[in-house]
């Protein structure tokens, strides 16, 4: 399979497969999303020991080994992602025993993986989080390495700040190793209060500055948290205090009347602002309509008249 799709795609998120999706229901998510067309999966070695009786990650990666295991043919149809660092080496006992990214912590954590997952790569692996406590030359180093061996086809930061990137690329060129090439942060269509701290602090806004950056150098951007937890549709699911502001009641009138005009639900014009954006944004889901809904995403076009009202609004 052609490992080299720049158009953006919808990424099917993976993180409850396994905890708070049972493995029939992600079966057929999982199903769908392939029968639909779509072909990325994200996932990590963490997901998710929030909610696992275990107190360690794994789950969501045993849920796609079983599957990939009982679907002949299933492997070349998608391409994995999932990410090192955060995974508790001690059960309950998070952030104070989170793996690292020192090189025996990466080697290891991808490991584990590929064994959950009964694969011998991953199309793309993830930094989770920043560390600072290891010296970036040897993160990089160890991402390289991988890469080199085939373990890893290509290699990404999440939530890391822009110029630690740039500066991991610079000690990638200096090393002869494979960059990081690809960026996951959250956004969304909505934006927070300025200056504000987001409630889950272990998330990293994706910024105009990430975005120009990822851009001019040539990087896959992939957000998270795309759909807010289900907010834009779900009375039941309010948006988060910071949320609250006049910006955003302006943004929300915009999608309405945007969604009235390409008969879409709010939702599919998110993913479709998105996409259009260059952006590859992740999708959580619990139900096989949920997906379905995402991926007729892609059918929908908004023009620069619609992109100029949202960034007004705004």
């Amino acid at each position: 399979m052609d490992t080299d799709i720049t158009d953006p795609q919808i990424v099917l998120g993976t993180m409850d497969f396994g905890t708070r999706v049972d493995p029939d229901e992600a079966f057929a998510i999982l199903d769908s999303f392939v029968g639909g067309g779509g072909v990325w999966l994200d996932t990590a070695n963490c997901y998710s020991f929030w909610v696992d009786p275990s107190g360690t990650g794994g789950a969501s990666e045993r849920v796609i080994g079983a599957w990939l295991r009982a679907r002949p043919g299933a492997r070349d149809a998608v391409r994995i992602a999932t990410k090192v660092r955060q995974n508790p080496l001690v059960p309950h006992s998070w952030p104070q025993s989170a793996e690292g990214l020192s090189a025996p912590a990466v080697r290891t954590g991808v490991e584990g993986s590929l064994e959950r997952l009964g694969v011998d790569h991953v199309d793309l692996l993830w930094a989770h989080a920043e560390d600072r406590t290891v010296p970036l030359e040897e993160t990089v180093g160890a991402f390289g390495e991988l890469v080199a061996k085939g373990t890893a086809l290509r290699v990404g930061a999440a939530n890391h700040a822009a110029w630690r990137v740039e500066r991991a690329r610079s000690l990638a060129r200096e090393q002869g190793v494979e960059p990081w090439t690809a960026l996951q942060l959250r956004h969304s269509l909505v934006q927070p209060r300025p200056l504000t701290p987001l409630a889950e602090s272990g998330h990293r806004l994706l910024t105009d500055e990430d975005l120009d950056f990822a851009r001019s150098e040539g990087l896959t951007t992939w957000s998270y948290s795309s759909l807010m937890w289900g907010s834009y549709v779900r009375a039941d699911k309010p948006l988060p205090q910071t949320y609250d502001h006049p910006g955003t009641t302006r943004v929300l009138s915009v999608l309405d009347d945007v969604a009235d005009e390409l008969t879409a639900t709010r939702n599919q014009i998110v993913l479709a602002w998105l996409m259009r954006r260059g952006i590859d944004p992740i999708v959580g889901v619990s139900r096989v309509e949920q997906i379905e809904e995402a991926l007729a995403a892609r059918r929908v076009r908004l023009d620069d008249e619609h992109l100029a009202r949202f960034a007004e609004a705004r």
